[in-house]
Parts: structure tokens; sequence; C-alpha cells
């Protein structure tokens, strides 16, 4: 039994290193827009801020589980001249656990964008984010090879190691581009981003370690195809020293009401695929401006036997809204209307 689970921890280490590349993630990564791009910062044609959180519980059949969780908000500032152009501001803060020795990371990011009607249908938005982050581990919690006694491990024998709790810290710099198209029934989104532009230094031991730099690539989707009927297909790919990450699929977005009632709502359904890891099915409900999605990471790895197929379950909420009650006092330059 012990060999068993050992052998899954080390399966799962290596997973993670190159099927998820080395940063934090969602499967629900169009509801974690600002962790995707800065340029995502207040991107919302008919709303002004918007409110949302992330959690994932990743690998919990296996003695390495990950819990990662995620609140976010940003806003509009400005929006004169018909709506052709607005500031973004926003927030974030992630926290990942880890293993039985709480490896954690904690960021806090702050992020701005500019985003600039081009022409009668194409928008072009630019966005900056600063971060900074604390990784911590508790080596109080962890046993080494040195303390097996021939019967068990043994925490009262010196493992030569650090003590308590080690913490490390760093800032980083990211940036990115989206440019949109847009009408009142499509919606198309490319965008590209670029995080660790500092390759900050992250390490417990004074050594040189340094984050590389960790691109993105982002199509976004939105059609209709009937009165009540929406698609919103999407890729989400990322690389970060030679691991990488591409997930693609779709949501299907079914009207339960009238588009046209003040608080319209949807039944949300969707199946993504996780690139030699998981496929992922999603259901989700949106009333008005609220919406709930979860979703269920099926693994489809090597590690698939261990883990029983469970890869993770994740659960978003995301919450938006006006500045003015009557949403027809502001002038809009192009919004598409879902």
């Amino acid at each position: 039994m012990m060999k068993r689970y050992l052998l899954a921890a080390l399966t799962a280490v290596i997973a993670c290193t190159n099927g998820h590349g080395q940063s934090m993630h969602f499967s629900q990564y169009y509801n974690a827009p600002l962790l995707l791009n800065p340029a995502n910062t207040a991107l919302m044609p008919d709303l002004d801020y918007r409110l949302g959180a992330n959690y994932r519980n990743q690998w919990s059949a296996l003695p390495v589980p990950f819990n990662t969780i995620c609140a976010y908000g940003d806003m509009k500032i400005g929006g004169g001249d018909e709506g052709r152009k607005w500031l973004g501001l926003g927030g974030a803060i992630f926290n990942d656990k880890a293993g039985s020795g709480d490896l954690s990371l904690l960021q806090m990011q702050l992020s701005v964008a500019y985003h600039l009607h081009v022409s009668s249908n194409g928008m072009l938005s630019l966005g900056l984010q600063g971060g900074y982050s604390q990784r911590s581990v508790n080596y109080d919690k962890l046993t080494f090879d040195n303390q097996w006694d021939g019967v068990a491990f043994n925490t009262h024998i010196s493992t030569g190691e650090k003590i308590g709790i080690l913490k490390t810290n760093f800032y980083n710099v990211a940036a990115g581009i989206n440019y949109a198209y847009l009408t009142e029934a499509l919606y198309v989104k490319v965008g590209a981003g670029l995080a660790n532009i500092n390759q900050p230094t992250e390490t417990f031991y004074n050594k040189t370690n340094q984050l590389a730099m960790r691109p993105t690539l982002n199509l976004d989707v939105l059609f209709r195809t009937g009165e009540r009927t929406i698609f919103n297909p999407s890729v989400y790919y990322t690389t970060q020293s030679g691991a990488s990450e591409l997930v693609f699929g779709t949501l299907t977005r079914l009207h339960l009401s009238s588009p046209n009632e003040l608080n319209p709502s949807q039944l949300i359904l969707g199946a993504y695929y996780r690139m030699a890891d998981a496929v992922i099915g999603v259901v989700g409900y949106q009333y008005g401006t609220l919406q709930i999605t979860a979703n269920y990471d099926m693994t489809a790895s090597t590690l698939a036997p261990y883990n029983g197929s469970y890869g993770a379950m994740e659960i978003s909420l995301v919450w938006g809204g006006n500045y003015y009650k009557n949403k027809g006092a502001r002038k809009m330059y192009a919004c598409p209307r879902f």
C-alpha cells in the first residue's frame, strides 16, 4: 500500500510539472479573467463592475492534494465618448496550497487596462499588472528518509534540515493585449499575455532560481445560433520552462426565459479537454448578472489508475452590475446582446 501511494505521489508531481506548467491554474480559465490576461481588466462591454471567486480542489484522492482559491474585482473608470473608450482597474488575490508540508503560494495583484474602440466593431485593450507573491512551506510537517527507523518514520530523529515555516517573497510584472470584434450577435476576442516579465527570484535557500517568463494565448468566441441558444467555444494555451498547458472546448448557454426579460436566466453546459491530461464537464446557471459554474475534471493521463480518474472539482461565482439602474441611460458604442 505504501509503495502504491508513493508511486501515485511521484506521478502527480511529474504530471504537475509537465502537464500544467509551474503556476496555479483553473479549468474555468474563462472565469478567472485577471489571472488569464491583465488586458481583461474591466473588459465588460455591457457591465461597469464585476466581482468573482473561484475554488479548485485537485487530486484529493492522493497524498498530495491541491487547493486553490481566488477572489477578484474590477471596474470601469470613465467611458465617455459614447462608450468608445474607458480605463479598467482591478485587483485579485490567489492562494494555492499543496502537500503534507503545506507548500503555499499567495499572490496579490493589481492591474490596469485601457480599452479603445478602434473601429465601429473593433476594440483594442492593453493591460499591465503588478503583483506581490509569497511562497511558504512548513518543514515541521515533512518527513525525510533519514527518519525511517526500519518500522516507521520517527519524527523525533533529527533531519539536519531547516525547521519551522520557511518563507520567500518576490514581485512580478505582467502585461497583455486583446483585440475584440463585437456586434449584437457575435463576439470574438483574441488575446496574448506575458507573466513574470521581470523573471523574479524564488528560493528558500538563498540560491538563484529565476521564474521563467510565461506567455499565454487565448481565443474566445460567442455567437447566437437561435433565439435561445448561444455557443461559446474557446482555447487557452500557456507555456513555461518547457512545460505547457492546452485547453479547448465550448460552453452552450440555453435561455430558460425570454432574453428580453429584465433578469433573464440561462442554463450553462460545457465540455473541455486539457491536452493529455483531463476531460472536463461543466454545468452552471445564470440569473441576471449572477452566475455560478461548476466543473469536474476526469483524469485522462497515466495518473488515472492511482486517483480513480478523479482529477479535480472546481466552482466559480461571478456577479456584475452597472452604475446606473437604467442601463438605457448609458450610451454604448458597440455591445453584444446575449
